[in-house]
């Protein structure tokens, strides 16, 4: 009997109650504090954790550890999984999806599919969504990887961010052009290519009118295809609930999503981001 494992990692801003209705099993990245402390995202630290050091220490980063890894996989073999779907952060952004399939060649007992989604935050996380949903609907290994496909391709991102300070010293800074425009208070809105990399999307004067461009961004996409919508932050919850309020009302906005950014996110951005997914719906 076919038994399909849906699975992903913690930059996916996936909420509890999502990961548990669909029994989606996510792999936590690393937090790293001076190459000593070593936190999993979202288990065993909070944005909240990261916001009170930031004066202090900025951490970095790393992939979920092979361990990790291992023994999830062999979790899913002793409960008889026979077929496993991987979808991870963007592969110009993290190791992480490099380092599962390397894990996944040891375990032969199980077909594996490992997606990139060229994305990350909720525009890993819609195609997630939209693979268990498919994946209880029909129970099929096929039609399940297809519909994480062609999420990817219907989804984008779009953020803003205080300073881009954080995306700099992370080394994540894409294709953004910013150190002149910050000092013009030029608030970049940034977006990923189809390669899953960072780019500056439009330049907008001001954080609030860098919202305002987001939610008109919204509006523009949702005007002709019903969309699902992730509003995202990262310490900023009053901004993004009130851009949430606001998208709630748009037509042709099928559902939405209200998530915190994960640590992991937090590290490379900073405190402030704001940020929206649109999925399209082709139904």
């Amino acid at each position: 009997m076919t038994k399909i494992a849906i699975v992903s990692d913690s930059t996916s801003d996936l909420i509890d109650d999502i990961v548990k209705k669909y029994d989606i099993k996510i792999l936590p990245l690393k937090v790293v504090y001076s190459d000593v402390e070593e936190y999993r995202d979202r288990i065993e630290i909070t944005p909240e954790d990261i916001y009170e050091r930031f004066d202090k220490d900025i951490p970095t980063t790393s992939l979920p550890s092979p361990e990790d890894t291992i023994n999830l996989f062999r979790k899913l073999e002793e409960e008889e999984y026979t077929h496993v779907i991987v979808t991870t952060i963007s592969t110009e952004l993290s190791g992480t999806m490099n380092m599962i399939r390397n894990v996944a060649a040891d375990f032969k007992n199980m077909v594996f599919e490992i997606i990139d989604s060229k994305a990350l935050t909720m525009g890993l996380g819609f195609p997630v969504l939209e693979g268990a949903k498919e994946l209880e609907k029909s129970n099929d290994f096929e039609k399940t990887v297809q519909k994480i496909k062609d999420t990817i391709k219907n989804t984008e991102v779009y953020f803003v961010v205080k300073t881009l300070e954080y995306l700099k010293k992370g080394g994540r800074i894409g294709k953004v052009e910013g150190t002149i425009g910050e000092i013009l208070n030029i608030k970049p809105i940034i977006s990923i290519n189809e390669h899953g990399i960072y780019y500056t999307f439009k330049k907008v004067r001001g954080r609030y009118k860098s919202i305002q461009e987001i939610y008109n961004l919204v509006k523009e996409k949702a005007s002709d295809k019903m969309v699902s919508i992730a509003v995202a932050h990262g310490n900023a919850y009053e901004e993004a609930y009130t851009l949430l309020e606001k998208i709630k009302e748009l037509k042709n906005v099928k559902d939405t999503v209200f998530t915190q950014i994960s640590p992991v996110m937090v590290v490379h951005t900073g405190p402030g981001l704001i940020g929206v997914v649109i999925s399209k719906h082709n139904e």
